[in-house]
């Protein structure tokens, strides 16, 4: 998935460039590299927060199913 992510940090870094030139259409080109820089970095950031959440979520279903299974009732 390395390509993946690069996509996405590229398209973050994308985003952040307009943004700044929507906000400031003079904006310098180094007010645009840093926003470039910071769109790169965030969306890597916020994806890896999206990966540990998934992470936490599907151990936490399977641990629910374990425990549902330990707690059933051996009669029924």
């Amino acid at each position: 998935m390395g390509i993946l992510d690069t996509i996405g940090e590229i398209a973050g870094a994308v985003v952040a460039v307009e943004a700044a030139d929507k906000i400031d259409p003079d904006a310098s080109l180094l007010t645009k590299g840093i926003a470039a820089i910071a769109g790169f970095k965030g969306a890597g950031a916020v994806e890896s927060l999206l990966d540990k959440q998934e992470e936490q979520a599907s151990k936490t279903e399977t641990g629910d199913s374990a425990d549902s299974l330990d707690n059933a009732d051996p009669q029924a």
